[in-house]
């Protein structure tokens, strides 16, 4: 037996003290506990099946014991079965309101399974139970991030930090928020902060790249955006908003040939269709090439396909009309 069943084993024959005194007296409260004992020595032994199996027998006979809830909770998240492992969490929670492992864990759950609203709700009372439990925080900050409340996120990330400056993930929500709040030089801050701390990170590269584009930067986006695909060959993302980038500085062959390995990666990307759309245009009005000009209205029409609903979609069709109708007078 290793040394981590033993110590599991010991906790748990000193519970079973601790809840037998509270049960005394009660025979099948007792059996509940001897169940729960039983389901933590199968779980230490990676026999999952059999620990839910006698921890569903114990809450049967105590449907009060918070501690298999839990238990079945922790079972049921270990083998993604995030439906189950929410059920049993709340169960715990509601048997034991002081358990800041059972709201954390919640928390962790309905994140992973994108119910915002209830994530926040739990990691705020993991917060409450454990003010500086940094990852609590950071899960409500990302939560609220989620669900467009730029303040509380903005609140809880700001916490976090104060619990740990030096921690890439918290400065990399924290870019994220400002960048939503249009805060765009402590987005900034934020973004190089949490490259200072997790170097030739993609993600807080490209993170800080849209930043720069957005604020007329373009020389400093490429050159963080070349580096990401240097690192990732195959990041749809950054040769889209390469491409973008390219068109921003006038070179619209490099934005055709970003925009064309960015649909490579994913034929589904309407983003770079639109936009290879718009390179194919320039390079037609700029050549007078009516050939290019039909590939353009081809790619944008591409794009609806793919993402009929798209912002500034009218737009897109006017172009569309547009180049259609002179296309046919140039024909005739």
């Amino acid at each position: 037996m290793s040394n981590r069943v033993s110590i599991h084993l010991i906790i748990c024959i000193f519970l079973t003290g601790v809840i037998l005194f509270f049960t005394a007296g009660c025979a099948q409260k007792q059996q509940a506990v001897d169940l729960y004992v039983d389901a933590v020595m199968f779980n230490e032994l990676g026999e999952n099946e059999m620990a839910v199996e006698k921890l569903n027998s114990a809450v049967r006979l105590n449907k009060r014991f918070s501690l298999a809830y839990s238990l079945l909770g922790g079972i049921h998240q270990e083998e993604k079965d995030y439906e189950a492992s929410a059920a049993s969490y709340e169960k715990a929670t509601q048997l034991n309101p002081w358990s800041f492992k059972d709201y954390f864990n919640l928390g962790r759950v309905y994140l992973i399974t994108k119910k915002f609203a209830q994530a926040a709700k739990a990691y705020v009372k993991a917060c409450e139970l454990s003010p500086d439990h940094l990852d609590a925080h950071i899960g409500a900050a990302k939560s609220y991030y989620e669900l467009k409340d730029y303040a509380n996120a903005l609140e809880y990330g700001q916490r976090a930090e104060q619990i740990d400056p030096n921690i890439s993930e918290v400065q990399k929500i924290l870019g994220d928020i400002y960048e939503s709040q249009k805060d765009y030089d402590q987005a900034v801050r934020s973004y190089k902060r949490s490259l200072e701390i997790d170097s030739n990170n993609p993600e807080i590269m490209t993170s800080l790249a849209v930043i720069y584009l957005r604020t007329n930067r373009s020389s400093s986006a490429k050159e963080l955006l070349t580096s990401v695909i240097q690192i990732q060959p195959d990041n749809n993302a950054a040769y889209q908003y390469l491409g973008y980038c390219y068109l921003r500085l006038g070179d619209v062959d490099k934005a055709t040939e970003s925009y064309g390995r960015a649909i490579e990666i994913n034929d589904k990307d309407w983003q770079a269709f639109r936009g290879l759309g718009v390179a194919y245009m320039l390079r037609g009005i700029t050549n007078r090439d009516e050939a290019l000009k039909a590939k353009a209205i081809q790619q944008w029409r591409l794009s609806l396909e793919i993402n009929p609903n798209q912002p500034r979609r009218e737009r897109l069709l006017k172009l569309i009309r547009k180049y259609s109708k002179q296309a046919k007078i140039n024909s005739g």
